[in-house]
């Protein structure tokens, strides 16, 4: 099951690919960062806003909405020729999802097309060079069916390193074009060059994306319209101390602006250091450090909407114990303060493993972050707010999550297992003040609406058990249990008598969940075992 969270950022969510077919010997088509394989047998496009007209139409009732876009069919093909060219292949084609709803007033049915056939596919041509160097050419295009846009993306990825291998030039051009009526194209570009190896190391990089720049059909992007540039200065210790097997120090420095229309964003500096001590415990410290007001363009989620957010200074630091050991802990614990009253942040996490034998891993992690002043886009944990004028509507709220996690995994044989995965996240959003944005991207507070009525209690909960036997090579038998909150129950739980954390977890379970059992059966083909039979 995915990590869901309540999403109250502008940005989609990006979330891990779990098939098999997609994770296994996609290096090649990975190269570029323009395949994103989770857009393949996504939520139909259609799905969300036919869901949410149904929902508060009194006229209208869904009667088949699918969430899953299926495939008919995906192949791959990659390998090097003797020249050490590199060839990827890949396509794939999805089934058109039609929706069903019914006029309960004149009785009739109509069909609606949520996503339309498609068509993906990918070329990549990667030559290895001398000296670690390499020039790659990765295509994506998306061919869809009916008036739907079709789209492609072209991308050149050049790294040069020199005959020491001690400085390395990259070059990273893209260009994407979406056809059809409301076609547009744009462009971005990556440039990078620095000292790559010794002691000293440094580098100086450039990202340039236009504001129409969109690989976002076969791709990811949370946003494109910035420019941004990053320059970082390192000393490593290699060679090993009576104290430590490796060490770094490193300054970073950002500044980033709007592409169009110019503008200022951010600067950032960011003072770091990374340990690993002779008994194979590592520990790093990170301090980022916002020193200037700056303006966030994305928020607010309305072209020509501006935020102004105040400066930050952070420290942040991670560590974990030997991996080889039985026993395995890691940490992170996060601090943030600004100059605006009563606005602290801090997290936490801690995660332990331990393995019993052979047999049995257990590992368990939990996580809980807490902002005190945090501010965006108001959100009631179902959708964001605008006022009667479409003017976003801007709050200040006490935002805190915790997720938990508990893994395992039971060996019975070689062959055989049984794992399982359970999580719990919790969002509690409590809003204090609700404000308008002015032209400069200041705020004015409003007091004609009642913050309270915006908060949100978001739970998430999922149990994933499998049990897996490889019977024969290649062949398997993978029986499923899921177990789920269901999506109408998300924000149900009363966050004003759960606010605690136990309390608001044992309200959970109170709430009706889903339930799926699944069967999957996979045989290996051997051809020249087929052949002997016949023959």
């Amino acid at each position: 099951s995915d990590n869901v969270v309540n999403n109250i950022s502008p940005f989609e969510l990006q979330f891990k690919e779990n098939r098999p077919f997609f994770t296994e010997g996609t290096d090649l088509f990975n190269k570029a960062g323009i395949f994103y394989s989770r857009r393949i047998g996504k939520t139909p496009g259609g799905y969300a806003g036919l869901k949410g007209f149904t929902d508060s139409s009194k006229t209208y009732n869904t009667i088949r909405n699918p969430d899953v876009t299926r495939l008919y069919n995906a192949i791959k093909f990659s390998g090097r020729n003797s020249h050490n060219l590199g060839i990827g292949i890949f396509n794939s084609v999805t089934e058109p999802v039609t929706a069903l709803i019914n006029n309960s007033v004149t009785g009739k049915d109509s069909l609606i097309t949520t996503e339309p056939l498609a068509n993906y596919n990918i070329i990549v041509l990667d030559q290895a060079l001398k000296n670690r160097s390499s020039l790659t050419f990765t295509n994506t295009n998306v061919i869809r069916g009916g008036h739907a846009n079709s789209a492609n993306v072209a991308a050149i990825d050049v790294n040069l390193y020199n005959a020491t291998n001690r400085y390395g030039l990259s070059i990273r051009p893209r260009y994407s074009k979406l056809f059809g009526p409301s076609g547009y194209s744009g462009f971005s570009n990556e440039s990078q060059f620095g000292k790559v190896s010794g002691q000293w190391q440094w580098f100086v990089n450039n990202l340039v994306q236009s504001d129409k720049y969109n690989p976002n059909d076969m791709g990811y992007l949370q946003a494109a319209n910035k420019i941004i540039t990053t320059a970082e200065l390192s000393y490593n210790i290699f060679q090993a101390t009576p104290y430590f097997l490796n060490q770094r120090y490193a300054f970073a420095t950002l500044q980033s602006y709007l592409y169009k229309p110019f503008g200022y964003q951010s600067t950032e500096f960011k003072p770091s250091l990374y340990w690993i001590f002779n008994n194979f415990w590592d520990l790093s410290l990170s301090i980022p450090i916002q020193p200037f007001w700056y303006n966030d363009y994305f928020e607010l989620q309305t072209p020509g909407k501006v935020l102004k957010r105040s400066p930050y200074y952070s420290a942040f630091i991670n560590g974990s114990s030997d991996s080889r050991r039985k026993f395995f802990a890691s940490w992170n614990i996060g601090f943030a303060e600004g100059p605006l009253p009563d606005d602290p942040y801090n997290s936490i996490t801690l995660g332990g493993r331990y393995r019993f034998g052979d047999k049995l891993t257990l590992e368990l992690s939990f996580r809980r972050r807490h902002d005190h002043g945090q501010w965006g886009l108001a959100n009631n944990g179902k959708t964001f707010i605008f006022d009667n004028l479409d003017n976003p509507v801007l709050a200040r709220r006490r935002f805190t999550d915790v997720t938990t996690i508990l893994t395992g995994t039971y060996n019975f044989t070689s062959r055989m297992n049984v794992s399982f995965r359970g999580r719990h996240y919790w969002n509690k959003l409590e809003n204090t003040n609700l404000y308008n944005t002015q032209p400069d991207g200041y705020w004015k507070e409003r007091f004609d609406l009642t913050p309270a009525a915006y908060n949100a209690n978001y739970n998430i909960f999922n149990l994933d058990i499998f049990y897996t036997w490889d019977f024969s090579l290649g062949s398997r038998i993978i029986l499923g249990y899921k177990n789920w909150l269901g999506y109408d129950y998300l924000n149900s739980i009363d966050g004003n008598r759960n606010q605690v954390y136990t309390k608001n977890l044992g309200a959970l379970f109170t709430q009706p969940h889903g339930n799926e059992l699944t069967l999957r059966f996979i045989y290996f083909l051997n051809y020249q075992d087929l052949k002997k039979i016949v023959n």
